[in-house]
């Protein structure tokens, strides 16, 4: 019986009027006046994520990561496309095509195309534009009319129920908004004179936040317009009152100024519009409001002593700093000193942040504003002790008077004049560039209330701090917003993909894409394709980050002259690793140390703001710092290059534990490291760690002309890649390796590399390009020296043929094999021999010739012992059992099969086992049981598994829906099945999942072959 074809929904189309979609309150598409059906909140939640990211590319990944989180589906890139594709079918006018899809695809991701649809988010970000410039021009009628239309958008929560941290934050970021526009409504209602609407507006429930300052503020001032003084005066004293109890914090300064002006009946603070600055304020520091002290306050020289303000100018344009402003900005005891360290690698910006939310802060500090550069990091600092930076801070706050600090000579009688001459004064100080925490402890002000802020590249665990705030480089979209802002947007507009170039090869650090703009504002002929040219040598891009006296390199170099020798060399040494992240295994190899004494050293450089740690026992280097430790490496070329030996042998070693074929006599032992990984478990978990940068590992020894080391590390990895699915991986690292054959002292590599890439073909069903490669490594073995090598491109070109259809030849190749593999004591290559004849046999009709063979097959691989070699050929021997319609063998077989197959860790053989379970299942007419166990082989892919074992699977699956009558789900694995990326690339899955749709597929007529496996 055919899947018949229908509409998502179900509803019928209708193709004329505007499309339109809803996101605040249940997510809603119309077009025209019909309403569309989304389908099930997953896709719903991916729909979104489209929008709220448009119109940027988003990544599979990023996808993945905003939809479902931490814990993506195992076969999340291949589910995307399926939610896509109905999306597509809602969504666009017919006829469309991939073209003019409001979704378009893109390499690696999907791109929402908003022109001509229109989003309430839109509306609600243009309306309250509109309402914010009204309300700064003055016209409140305008503001609270646009204000008005934005709030009536929201039609209850935003996004309801829809799955995912994207979801999640936007979600927060719109109840954030929400309130924000009702308190400007309530704002305007004041400023107008509408006291009791203002009262209303603020008793609704997006309001009801009970530490809201601002909110209590509003309501104080509302009271005192309608003439209820007592009634703000109480509001006050509650909010103090419940700040104390349940924060311990006092109210804030707005909140205590505003206080003190209903007790004096300040109308006009209270009530009037703002006026124009008086002469005082436009005098003021920029960022310092009149200030009134508060309650019991009495500062320690008089009033009449003029406010400090020691504030670097606020010049800089900051951009993606929200996060990192609001925790140095958010409030802090006024019964204590408060302490914020600010960390971060040389050039990311510290500096500047923390001047910004000092100026932010600086009007509730009456005391004064404090800044000192403790050139911690300077040419040549100051070693000689605090006693500089206390006398310069005595004589800032004592004025003219008192003691003069330079009559104090040892640190203690500066420490204990310092601390008497702030302990009544509420302060700010900035400490800038600190080096230790010795260097900043005895510079504390004893004054309660009193705020320091600290910056510097080390971590100063030694200083017992409040918060902690670690500023990382900015990402690429706010680069790009730097850059542009800094540049000038019709320059960058010119330029879009050179400019989010320049951005990444600037790696986010604001102290490089300044001079960069620098460079290209002094070279207006330049290009910005130029500029991000000359920065893609690792070579010359340092060099070329250098404006006057200011370079990112000596900004690198004062960090790594701070590091004792030890912590130099591990420096150096970090720089030869040939991953983007790695962990303490790799810097001990090259060292020589243990891996525990290496993680201390990385834990001490990442201290050092040197090295970042994304997450727990991994680490990693910003590019630009990447690229001057290579510099500083090159200095010591011996001792780089056996850093860089070190740790390819590594890689070769852990590939050989983790593979089937670690037994090889011929296969270089590097004992000292093979003795790093406690068992294959250990050394595939460790590589698997690496995930896609493994390709890189083979690209760099290449790059570095280490031929034998790119061939090895290559053939090493393919076991380990085929077990987890990476087809497209190990073939990356393949070609990578193969131009390096000829050059490489180790003969063999010519003739084993193409026998890799031919069974990778096998695995993917491409047998004529599988049989291609299997002839060249066959001319390539010339001596007996190659017998293995040989036995390998015999045994390939056997299936190959198999596969092709020519079986003649092939039982011919395999006799040939199983004799050459007896010499060999190579259990794997002597069970794909036997099985691939076994199979051929069953097909045959030959079924006890064919449990014959697989029996032989069956005590060789027992004798290894491997559990991934003993799982492919019980496979094969169920197989046999199936055809001869044995399927309660065939069942005990495959179960088993499946066990040791996820004991070996090896994905794609496990889900095959399963499918062909699921299968045997479905031909019983056990269909609930066949349709549970295809969601388990499918729950075993991968991202990186073969398109084509997927297909597979899912085309099984479909069968079984389709005879169980559920022709819904049928369809839905069908037209999966053939919008899996590459699912062209495998012709008879296609064709098989086409008639799957056409109701004319037949699962028991498929042809089992060697290739139904990884």
């Amino acid at each position: 019986m055919g899947v018949q074809a229908q509409r998502p929904g179900g509803e019928a189309a209708d193709e004329s009027g505007d499309l339109r979609i809803d996101l605040l309150g249940p997510v809603r598409a119309r077009r025209g006046a019909a309403p569309l059906t989304l389908g099930p909140v997953r896709r719903q939640a991916v729909l979104a994520a489209l929008i709220l990211r448009a119109p940027a590319v988003v990544s599979h990944r990023q996808l993945l990561a905003d939809v479902w989180g931490a814990d993506p589906p195992s076969t999340g890139h291949q589910v995307l496309p399926s939610y896509v594709y109905a999306l597509r079918k809602t969504l666009d006018a017919t006829p469309a095509g991939p073209d003019r899809s409001v979704i378009h695809s893109e390499r690696g991701g999907y791109r929402f195309l908003p022109e001509g649809v229109r989003t309430d988010l839109a509306e609600l970000a243009d309306e309250s534009s509109r309402s914010r410039r009204a309300k700064a021009s003055g016209d409140l009628d305008a503001a609270l009319r646009h204000g008005s239309r934005a709030l009536e958008l929201f039609r209850g929560e935003p996004l309801p129920g829809l799955p995912g941290p994207l979801a999640d934050s936007e979600r927060q970021r719109l109840a954030r908004q929400l309130r924000a526009l009702y308190q400007d409504r309530a704002e305007c209602l004041i400023s107008l004179g509408r006291y009791q609407d203002a009262l209303d507006e603020l008793l609704t429930p997006p309001l009801a936040h009970p530490h809201d300052e601002v909110l209590a503020a509003l309501r104080m001032r509302a009271l005192y317009g309608s003439g209820r003084q007592a009634e703000a005066l109480a509001v006050h004293q509650k909010m103090r009152r419940r700040l104390l109890d349940e924060l311990g914090v006092e109210p804030g300064e707005e909140l205590r100024r505003l206080h003190q002006a209903v007790l004096r009946r300040d109308d006009r603070l209270l009530l009037g519009r703002p006026t124009a600055p008086s002469a005082a304020t436009v005098l003021a520091p920029k960022g310092s409001q009149p200030e009134i002290p508060p309650s019991g306050h009495r500062p320690s020289h008089g009033s009449a002593r003029p406010r400090r303000n020691d504030l670097p100018g606020d010049t800089v344009c900051l951009v993606g700093r929200e996060r990192e402003l609001g925790l140095l900005t958010a409030p802090t005891s006024p019964e204590a000193v408060s302490v914020i360290a600010v960390d971060g690698t040389a050039g990311v910006g510290k500096t500047a942040l923390v001047v910004r939310a000092a100026w932010s802060l600086s009007g509730a500090y009456p005391d004064g504003c404090l800044f000192v550069d403790l050139h911690g990091h300077a040419v040549s600092p100051d070693r000689g002790g605090p006693q500089r930076a206390l006398r310069r801070l005595l004589r800032a706050v004592r004025g003219d008077g008192g003691e003069s600090p330079d009559d104090l000579e040892n640190v203690e009688d500066l420490v204990t004049a310092w601390r008497a001459a702030t302990s009544a004064q509420r302060l700010l100080l900035v400490l800038d560039d600190a080096r230790s925490a010795e260097q900043v402890l005895p510079l504390l002000p004893a004054g309660p209330g009193s705020l320091v802020l600290v910056t510097g590249r080390q971590r100063l665990l030694g200083l017992d701090a409040d918060r902690r705030v670690t500023v990382e480089p900015l990402s690429t979209d706010d680069a790009v917003a730097l850059l542009r802002a800094l540049l000038g947007e019709q320059r960058a507009n010119h330029e879009p993909e050179a400019a989010l170039e320049l951005a990444r090869r600037c790696g986010g650090l604001p102290l490089a894409l300044r001079i960069a703009i620098s460079r290209l504002q002094h070279r207006p002929t330049w290009t910005l394709a130029l500029l991000a040219g000359r920065l893609s040598d690792d070579e010359r891009s340092l060099g070329e980050l250098r404006a006057g006296d200011r370079s990112v390199e000596a900004a690198f170099r004062m960090s790594y002259d701070q590091l004792t020798p030890e912590l130099q060399r591990a420096f150096r040494a970090l720089g030869r690793v040939p991953t983007s992240d790695f962990d303490a295994l790799s810097l001990a190899a090259m060292l020589g140390s243990s891996r525990l004494r290496a993680e201390g050293l990385l834990e001490d450089l990442v201290d050092t703001s040197l090295l970042q740690q994304p997450r727990p026992g991994r680490y990693r280097m910003h590019d630009l710092v990447r690229a001057h430790a290579r510099r500083l490496a090159a200095a010591v070329p011996e001792q780089a290059a056996a850093d860089l030996t070190a740790v390819l042998h590594l890689y070769a070693a852990a590939g050989r534990v983790a593979g089937d074929e670690d037994a090889r006599e011929d296969a270089p032992r590097p004992d000292a490291l093979r003795a790093a990984f406690r068992s294959r478990r250990d050394a595939s978990a460790w590589l698997r760690a690496a995930g896609g940068d493994l390709t890189d590992v083979v690209a760099y020894a290449a790059a570095a002309e280490e031929f034998d080391h790119a061939c090895r590390i290559a053939e090493a990895l393919v076991d380990h890649l085929v077990r987890q699915g990476q087809y497209q991986d190990c073939r990356a690292a393949l070609d990578l390796a193969l131009p390096c054959a000829d050059l490489a002292t180790d003969r063999r590599m010519a003739a084993s590399l193409r026998n890799c890439m031919g069974m990778i073909d096998v695995y993917q069903g491409q047998h004529r390009r599988a049989h291609t490669w299997f002839t060249e490594a066959l001319r390539h073995c010339c001596s007996e020296d190659d017998l293995r090598e040989r036995a390998r491109a015999i045994t390939g070109l056997g299936i190959a043929q198999w596969g092709m259809g020519g079986v003649e030849d092939a039982v011919a190749h395999l006799d040939e094999a199983v004799e050459l593999t007896a010499r060999l004591d190579d259990h794997w290559l002597t069970g794909m021999a036997l099985c691939s004849l076994g199979a051929i046999r069953s097909r045959q009709g030959q079924h006890e010739k064919a449990f014959e063979l697989n029996a032989t097959a069956l005590v060789i691989a027992e004798k290894g012992g491997r559990p991934r070699t003993i799982s492919n050929v019980l496979c094969f021997t169920a197989d046999a059992h199936l055809a001869a319609g044995h399927y309660a063998q065939a069942t005990d077989l495959l179960r088993r099969a499946a066990e040791l197959a996820q004991e070996a860790e090896d994905l794609p053989l496990r889900a095959a086992s399963l499918s062909r379970l699921a299968m045997v299942e479905h031909t019983q007419g056990s269909l609930d049981s066949a349709v549970d166990t295809h969601h388990r082989a499918l729950a075993t892919l991968t991202s990186h598994t073969s398109a084509g074992l997927e297909m597979k699977v899912r085309i099984r699956l479909g069968s079984t829906y389709a005879a169980a009558g559920r022709y819904a789900e049928a369809r839905q694995e069908f037209e999966t099945a053939l919008a899996l990326p590459e699912a062209q690339d495998h012709p008879q899955q296609f064709r098989q999942a086409r008639e799957g749709l056409n109701g004319s597929y037949c699962p028991t007529d498929e042809t089992t072959t060697s290739t139904d496996r990884p």
